[in-house]
């Protein structure tokens, strides 16, 4: 027993496995993080190529939403990735491919397990061909695709503040608007998926500086990863507090929030800033909720998605904390929130009708094919 125990000490320490994944990533979700989580599971250090505009605009036929620097952003935001290789092409050749096992010294290429087939051809042949692909499941109930079907049924005058009446509340048709309360998320949350996505954190050290952040959080993109960093620099431990589907509804008006509580709270939960999550947070933060959470810094950044809000709502939101002297308003580093993403695809919208069918029909072969459903 004693000789095992030295020969466990004396074991060097275990090789680093490094994984290269790569993709376009446009408007990231928690789908994208469950598959940088995988892929990292399969090794100990994940290195993420993030395709670049020109590259995506000339395999796809059109742009992504969301540009170079949106999507690098909220990849190097996810607690799940360790490096990002940035304006990586869409298509990597087999030059290109050695390049990058090299310079990251790669030991496996990983990628969902559908297929990811342009002009007839793999995309990831070259790294079959060598032994280094491996494949992951894909995280079922969300996709790029699916997200984009919920902004679909939404059109510009749903976002206009004549919804809303003189004295801020939301106007009877607003309220009486069904839409206003379909939630089409196919995604099942499991207290397995949340644990997965908490590992890392921490409960806070009596010697750490709690800073407190509230929202909706809705679409997570990079202008909230930039906020959360920020949030974080004024303290040591930052709790990130998400609303639940009412509230931001009740703010925001119809057909928001886009994702739901628990598909939000998977989002922030995999921002690399974030220590913990108050999942379903209160509106207003009370003088019970600061001592009970110890917090000493109540953050809000100056751009925020709820535009038609007026100071007043802010100033009762956050009446307490200014009161005792913990509220800082912080310079907002990104002037990106959800309505500029839905209005880049309403600028779009023929386009991005004929790419959800497509996309939706392909998506329901594969779980047909996968779970052998009959159509």
């Amino acid at each position: 027993m004693a000789q095992m125990e030295l020969e466990e000490r004396e074991a060097p320490p275990k090789e680093q496995i490094r994984i290269w994944m790569d993709g376009a990533f446009d408007m990231m979700h928690y789908g994208h993080m469950n598959a940088f989580r995988q892929a990292r599971s399969l090794g100990t250090y994940l290195v993420v190529g993030v395709n670049d505009d020109e590259s995506i605009t000339a395999c796809k036929g059109a742009p992504p939403v969301l540009n170079n620097d949106e999507r690098i952003a909220s990849v190097k935001g996810c607690k799940f990735v360790d490096e990002v290789e940035p304006h990586c092409p869409y298509i990597m050749n087999e030059t290109y491919l050695q390049r990058m096992l090299k310079k990251h010294r790669i030991d496996y290429v990983v990628h969902g397990d559908d297929p990811c087939i342009v002009d007839g051809k793999d995309v990831y042949e070259s790294a079959q061909k060598l032994g280094k692909y491996r494949t992951i499941p894909r995280t079922e109930g969300v996709s790029t695709s699916d997200i984009l079907g919920r902004m679909l049924v939404m059109h510009k005058t749903h976002h206009t503040h004549d919804h809303f009446a003189a004295n801020g509340q939301l106007s009877s048709r607003m309220l009486q608007d069904k839409k206003a309360k379909e939630r089409p998320s196919k995604f099942l949350t499991t207290n397995r998926m949340l644990r997965l996505f908490s590992v890392g954190n921490h409960e806070p050290q009596k010697s750490d500086k709690i800073v407190y952040i509230d929202g909706a959080f809705d679409m997570f993109h990079a202008g909230h990863v930039e906020i959360l960093r920020l949030a974080k620099q004024e303290g040591s431990y930052l709790v990130v507090g998400v609303h639940n589907d009412s509230v931001v509804n009740a703010h925001r008006g119809l057909n928001y929030p886009i994702m739901n509580l628990h598909e939000r709270v998977l989002s922030v939960l995999g921002c690399k800033y974030v220590d913990d999550v108050l999942i379903d947070a209160p509106w207003q933060v009370t003088p019970e909720m600061v001592a009970s959470l110890n917090i000493s810094v109540v953050v809000h950044g100056t751009h925020r998605d709820q535009h038609h809000l007026s100071a007043f709502s802010l100033d009762e939101h956050y009446e307490h904390a200014r009161k005792v002297g913990i509220f800082k308003l912080i310079e907002s580093p990104l002037k990106l929130d959800v309505d500029d993403i839905v209005a880049r695809i309403n600028d779009n919208r023929e386009r991005f009708d004929k790419k959800f069918v497509s996309k939706m029909k392909a998506e329901q072969e594969y779980y047909a094919d996968r779970y052998g459903i009959k159509k």
